[in-house]
């Protein structure tokens, strides 16, 4: 968009989904803005029915991103693994399944203090050998090229509390076992924020 002029304006995300969230992106119109880009996150689809409403309603053009997506097989195997874990995980917060979520990555809130406490509670899990990764180091809206004065709360947590934890269809049993136990074993340690 940017290679065409447009400049991007930014609406916040729903906090249990991290897609855009309606509401927000109502909020956030003007009568310069002239499409809504719909960017699906993690394998969970955005609420598609709301913004394209959201968009007659007001004139604009919903143009759909969609992440690569995984096979048939892949996805359900990681839909498996995503249950699996959704049993089992305590101290952080399972990612909002739902219908059409592929689990493109796992994505849990890890509480306590932050930023802080998920960088330290991925470097122990790293450290037990269990691959996990941030999965938005700086939201969009705070790169030097589209810097704004605005205020986007639920994206800045979703960045400062997010981990992706693996769940792709190649691993175990014993695999997810071990992630489930290393989390847990961690989770009772970050005491949540007062």
């Amino acid at each position: 968009m940017t290679l065409a002029g447009a400049l991007p304006a930014f609406a916040d995300i729903d906090p249990a989904t991290y897609c855009l969230d309606p509401a927000a992106v109502d909020a956030a119109l003007t009568p310069r803005t002239a499409a809504v880009v719909v960017v699906h996150r993690f394998g969970h689809p955005a609420d598609l029915g709301q913004l394209r409403a959201l968009g007659q309603r007001h004139g604009l053009l919903v143009l759909e991103h969609t992440e690569l997506d995984a096979s048939r097989d892949e996805t359900a195997r990681r839909r498996e693994r995503a249950a699996y874990l959704d049993t089992r995980l305590r101290g952080v917060r399972t990612p909002e399944g739902g219908a059409g979520h592929s689990y493109l990555e796992y994505v849990v809130r890890v509480p306590g203090n932050g930023r802080p406490d998920r960088d330290a509670f991925a470097r122990a899990v790293r450290a037990k050998g269990v691959a996990c990764r941030i999965p938005v180091q700086t939201p969009v809206h705070r790169l030097p090229e589209f810097r704004r004065c605005l205020s986007l709360p639920e994206t800045e947590r979703a960045a400062d509390e997010t981990l992706a934890l693996p769940v792709d269809g190649s691993l175990t049993k014993r695999d997810m076992q071990r992630t489930a136990s290393v989390c847990n074993a961690l989770g009772g340690l970050l005491a949540p924020a007062l």
